[in-house]
């Protein structure tokens, strides 16, 4: 573990410049950690001798996402907010952003800060990878919680639909992953682009104040930061490959739960994820969008206790 205000490169750009939000949650500190030759940030606090909670956020937030759930669910759990590759305030190496790659360094992440198994809830993009991550290595998960997110080969819909009042959610997936022209016309416009995403998937416009826009869009903004956000629509292609042939072998028997929001992107996520998982349940936020913690983290952070409170003797 390294000294959070001097982080050492090992692979990547480890972002260095990026201011880190003050204050963060109280009781929490930053690691960051050698995730398999990754450097990766983390954020950890509340009870080390209780069950371990694993938080993953989505495009284009970072481990901030969970700042308001975090407080709620330290007082029962240990509880540790990753940034992704790519994110945050995490390295931005040149390597594959498939989502089985991205896991193997999350969950490098977790075992370096001593965590032998633990419980893992993730947010869009954060989904994929978390669904990879039980994929690979469920012996290592007590259960899987996965918000408002279509998973690569098990959920995404090959086709984005052309009516206008649903093509506005999952447009940018084409987007993303026609070659150079993102990059031409987001790169200097990066806080328009995430204020965008922020606004247009909320319930609420005034979900996310001006700090938190500024926070969100400087870590796509910073150096590696666009490139890496693409990435991973750009590799889902392999992460549905790669999920296919885990599948293949067996399904998930680990506790699972999908949480959707009145306003989401997907209506029942219980219902779209029983076909590959023994244990699934589902719940629904309601008076929420697609940013299910920012909207409503009380709720999520009762939903996230409830899961786990009722699989303790798994």
């Amino acid at each position: 573990m390294s000294d959070p205000a001097h982080p050492s490169p090992i692979s990547g750009n480890p972002v260095r410049d990026l201011p880190l939000p003050a204050p963060e949650p109280a009781g929490f500190t930053h690691h960051w950690v050698d995730a398999d030759g990754v450097r990766l940030h983390a954020v950890e606090g509340g009870r080390p001798d209780r069950p371990a909670v694993v938080l993953l956020a989505g495009f284009p937030q970072t481990w901030w996402a969970w700042r308001k759930v975090m407080p709620a669910l330290a007082d029962q759990f240990h509880v540790i907010a990753v940034d992704l590759p790519g994110q945050g305030h995490s390295a931005r190496p040149d390597i594959s952003y498939d989502t089985h790659t991205a896991a193997a360094h999350v969950h490098a992440a977790v075992t370096a800060l001593g965590v032998p198994k633990y419980w893992l809830a993730a947010h869009d993009i954060g989904a994929w990878v978390a669904f990879s991550l039980a994929l690979k290595y469920p012996s290592r998960l007590h259960g899987l919680a996965l918000l408002d997110a279509g998973i690569p080969g098990i959920t995404l819909p090959d086709a984005i639909p052309t009516d206008p009042e649903q093509a506005w959610k999952t447009w940018h997936f084409a987007f993303h992953l026609v070659p150079d022209l993102p990059e031409t016309l987001l790169t200097g416009r990066e806080r328009e682009y995430v204020d965008w995403f922020l606004k247009a998937k909320s319930l609420s416009p005034g979900t996310f104040d001006d700090a938190e826009l500024e926070q969100y869009a400087a870590s796509v903004a910073a150096p590696g930061g666009l490139r890496a956000s693409l990435a991973y629509y750009r590799d889902a292609a392999k992460s549905a490959r790669l999920n296919h042939e885990a599948l293949a072998q067996q399904r998930l028997d680990i506790p699972v739960l999908g949480i959707s929001s009145s306003h989401g992107s997907v209506p029942d996520m219980g219902a779209s994820l029983r076909p590959w998982a023994e244990h699934a349940t589902g719940t629904v936020v309601p008076d929420a969008g697609h940013f299910i913690p920012d909207e409503q983290p009380d709720a999520v952070a009762a939903a996230l206790t409830a899961f786990i409170t009722g699989h303790d003797d798994d």
